[in-house]
């Protein structure tokens, strides 16, 4: 199971690469017109739609990336077939539609629904899709139906599959958000105790997409609190020094702690893969600093190593407690990046907004030093530590000839018949040979790769460095 979830992880890095980019589009589109968030600028109105149309459609992208990262041979076909799944459940479970089942108007169909269009939701859709791809893409039919045969036939059995599943997750789905409100609404009288417990689960839900549930509880007037709406008006109801409790928390981890975590990542990668690991968590870290889009560093990290993401939701709740014991009040209209920080400043409920500095810097210094120990301690897989990427050595295929290297590989293999099967990952062609004893790691090396890794009689790693595409590429021509 948690080989497969660290397949799914890195499938994400595909949609999740994207995210930085809708970040620094919001962030540049918030500094131009903080408050009328593109209302009074049409270069801002221009930046922050454009950052939307990233931002709002997760759900879609994580649909199709884990489709196709998680199919055998990454076609195309097996992102259609993600894409049809997360339709389908989306628009069966819709409000409307849900509705239209039970005979009644919209406003009196369960809250769940309208939250259907979420992250575990798309997560969900490309599991789908790639299994369907994966198990039936070869499928041969009757010839009065072969032009449905094979890869054709994908998108239809997951359509099928994806209404069974919507059937279930009819009855199933409103019992999960119903009882994340009802735990929400509970743990309101805990004070300080509670706002950690909400920071805390609203990190831990995250990969589920849940998380909106409490949101809705604690942000919105869901439950008579309005936490957001209050700290930015003012208006009866507002206690000074109370209201903005359940956000003020998330500043110093996302502009300060997750930004302190991915150095800790950086610092812990392998010498090899440092390089590759920088770009992704340098990215990750401005986004989450300066506009508090985490997702590009939770995603990186949360399904390759969850028990570190288990430490990095307990310190964030560890922080909303810390944060709402102080006379410390800071709110967002989007999220607890610098952006909104200092925004807040001028809040009527904001309360001693420069004390976030020195909070932030010491759980910077935390979060550092225990992600750089328990990564270390339990030799956590996150970005270049994976097993499947050790001992590598980037190599730079300077002359770029990937067909003369491909060429020599499939020789070094046993030639074309003796390759089963291969895929490519970070670095290496990962192969599925028939007879080991054809394979020749002196000729394969000839090639001008860095090594070849054999962890089983019937698979050879082929260490090719980050142009491994361009080689898996001129391969897959070639046989």
């Amino acid at each position: 199971m948690m080989k497969y979830l660290q397949k799914i992880g890195k499938a994400l890095m595909l949609p999740v690469a994207v995210l930085p980019a809708a970040g620094v589009l919001y962030g540049i589109g918030y500094w131009i017109d903080p408050t009328g968030w593109g209302a009074n600028s049409v270069i801002a109105a221009f930046l922050i739609k454009a950052a939307s149309a990233i931002i709002d459609q997760i759900p879609i992208l994580f649909a199709i990336g884990v489709a196709v990262g998680t199919a055998k041979d990454h076609d195309g076909t097996s992102a259609l077939a993600g894409l049809v799944s997360f339709l389908m459940i989306t628009t069966l479970l819709s409000s409307g539609a849900v509705a239209m089942y039970r005979g009644v108007d919209v406003s009196e169909v369960p809250a769940a629904f309208g939250k259907i269009s979420n992250a575990f939701i798309g997560i969900l859709a490309g599991v789908i899709g790639s299994t369907c791809y994966n198990r039936f893409k070869d499928t041969k039919l009757p010839d009065w139906l072969a032009f449905f045969s094979g890869k054709r036939c994908v998108a239809i059995i997951t359509a099928v599959c994806s209404v069974l599943v919507s059937v279930v997750l009819y009855f199933v789905w409103p019992l999960i958000f119903t009882a994340l409100v009802a735990f929400g609404t509970a743990i309101l009288g805990l004070g300080a105790v509670g706002s950690g417990i909400y920071a805390m689960l609203n990190r831990a839900l995250i990969p589920l997409g849940l998380h909106h549930a409490l949101n809705a509880v604690f942000w919105f007037d869901t439950a008579n609190i309005n936490d957001l709406g209050l700290f930015w008006s003012g208006a009866e109801g507002a206690v000074k020094g109370v209201t903005g409790q359940y956000m003020t928390g998330f500043f110093p981890i996302m502009m300060f702690g997750l930004p302190a975590g991915a150095l800790a990542m950086y610092h812990t990668a392998k010498d090899s893969k440092k390089k590759a690991a920088a770009s992704l968590l340098l990215a990750g870290s401005l986004a989450s600093f300066f506009t508090g889009i985490t997702e590009p560093l939770e995603f990186a990290f949360m399904f390759m190593a969850p028990g570190l993401y288990l430490v990095h939701a307990l310190l964030t709740g560890v922080s909303a407690v810390i944060c709402t014991l102080l006379p410390l009040r800071l709110g967002f209209n989007f999220s607890a990046g610098l952006v909104d920080y200092i925004l807040s400043f001028k809040a009527p409920m904001a309360v001693n907004p420069l004390l976030l500095i020195p909070i932030g810097l010491v759980f910077a210094v935390i979060y550092y030093f225990v992600f750089r120990f328990v990564i270390t301690k339990f030799d956590l897989k996150t970005p270049g530590r994976e097993d499947d990427e050790e001992d590598e050595v980037s190599l730079d295929l300077a002359n770029d000839n990937f067909t003369a290297i491909a060429q020599a590989v499939i020789a070094g293999l046993g030639g074309k018949e003796n390759i089963k099967e291969f895929d490519y990952c970070a670095t290496r062609v990962r192969c599925e040979i028939n007879d080991y004893t054809k394979v020749d790691e002196k000729a394969i090396k000839k090639a001008g790769v860095p090594g070849v890794i054999r962890p089983s009689k019937t698979a050879v790693q082929v260490i090719v460095g980050p142009k491994v595409q361009f080689v898996y590429d001129e391969m897959k021509k070639l046989l």
